[in-house]
Parts: C-alpha cells; structure tokens; sequence
C-alpha cells in the first residue's frame, strides 16, 4: 500500500505545522507520509516541543525548513494550518489536494506564562483532534463527537 504524502504547511514552520506533522506521524504513520514546512524558517518554538512532549509526543528532532517547490509534485495533500500561509500558498500540482485548517497563533498569545502555555495546550489539543478526524474520514470511520 503506497503512504500519502502529505505537508502541512505554516507561516513560520515554528508551532503549528510542527504540531500537526507530531500528531499525523503518531496517530497515522502507518498509513501517511508527513511532512511539514514555512513559508520562511523561524525554527521550532520550545513551548510547542514541551506541550508535545507532554502528550507523549516527540517533535524535538524535526526540522524547521522552508517550503521547497520541488516536493510539491510528490504530495497527495498539502494542508495550511494558518491564513497567512493559505494567502501565500504556491500554486499545488493539479494531482496534489489541498486544504485550509486554520488555528490561531498560540506564538502570539500574551499573559503570563502559565497562560501562554494553555494557549498552546489549546492549540495542541485541537490540532490533534483535527488531525484525529482527518484519519478517521481517511479510514472510511464514523465520526466521533
């Protein structure tokens, strides 16, 4: 059975793409190839490898890369995780699907630090949930609530 390949593509290829790649390559790695990118590199953001890390997932050893046009052809799904990469997105290859799943900017959020890190515990827990869904739909499985 040939795997998916799919990227997940984001502004800055720190937070949520990074996110999104961990999930899809725990809960789906049988069955897709992940990958993800930015439309520009700011490296990974620690606070998203830590609240991985508390799921019991490890995004400490992915990379942060820039879009490179040349997997493009190669992608049965490229999937925007924020609107500004949507806006930006390269023009995909008429073979390659792609979809928009925006989630707000946990880099963004302000407050203390403890409400820094629930916003992204927030966005952890909804990135998993979208990609739970998108593997579900993918099987051919009932939707769970």
């Amino acid at each position: 059975m040939t795997k998916q390949r799919i990227l997940f593509l984001c502004t800055g290829n720190s937070c949520r793409s990074q996110m999104a790649e961990g999930w899809l390559r725990q809960l789906g790695a049988s069955h897709f190839e992940v990958f993800s990118a930015g439309i520009e590199a700011h490296g990974k953001n620690p606070r998203a490898i830590a609240v991985m890390a508390e799921a019991g997932v490890d995004i400490s050893k992915q990379k942060s890369e820039v879009l490179n046009p040349e997997i493009l052809p190669t992608l049965h799904l490229l999937i925007t995780v924020c609107g500004h990469a949507d806006k930006h997105c390269p023009l995909v290859p008429t073979r390659c699907e792609k979809q928009h799943w925006p989630f707000d900017d946990p880099a963004k959020a302000t407050g203390t630090e403890e409400e820094i890190m629930a916003a992204f515990r927030r966005a952890r827990d909804q990135i998993k949930a979208r990609v739970s869904q998108f593997i579900r739909q993918a099987a051919g499985m009932p939707n769970k609530s």
